[in-house]
Formats: structure tokens, sequence, C-alpha cells
């Protein structure tokens, strides 16, 4: 069977984007980066493809970092392998008052 992948792209970033089709809570991805790094974890919830996991426990107010940019901020806690998207993180673009 082929390993599931989830990329992350720069050393800053806290998320990595899944690259796989059909992965549901407790399937195990292989998180990789440009240096070459594989980090195994066993997702928490159903991942849809091109979207993100957490790579390590991200506090809740601590900024989303994809690309190496700041992309939201955690509204919630989010555990390593977790799905991460609008119900755990928000905005911070274009708001006005941050």
């Amino acid at each position: 069977m082929e390993p599931k992948i989830a990329l992350k792209v720069d050393d800053k970033d806290n998320v990595a984007t899944v690259f796989a089709n059909g992965i549901s809570d407790g399937t195990e991805v292989e998180i990789r980066d440009k240096k070459g790094d594989i980090s195994p974890v066993s997702v928490i919830g159903d991942i849809p493809y091109g979207h993100k996991i957490a790579v390590r426990d991200i506090r809740e107010g601590e900024a989303i970092m994809k690309y190496g940019e700041s992309i939201g901020g955690a509204s919630a806690d989010i555990k390593r392998g977790e799905y991460v998207h609008i119900h755990n993180m928000e905005a911070r673009r274009g708001r006005g008052d941050l």
C-alpha cells in the first residue's frame, strides 16, 4: 500500500497539507518536509484532500503557519494530527481589528 502523505513546506509551518484521498480518523499519514524528514502521525478527524493537519500541538491563540506565513489563529487547542480548518482556526487577515 502506498503511504498517505502530508507536506510541510516551510520550517516555520505548524500544519501540513494532505495529498491523499480517503483519510479518516485514525489513518496513519507521513508528514514530509523539504529536507526529506518523515514523521508518521495518526490523524484526528476525517481530512479531505488538500486540507491541513497539525504537525505539532498548537495552543489556542497561536498563529497557524503555512508556507512560512501566518494564515490565521487557533480558536481552540489543536492536537498533533488533528484536522485544521474553520472549526478550530479563524482568519486574521483583512479584519481590521488586529
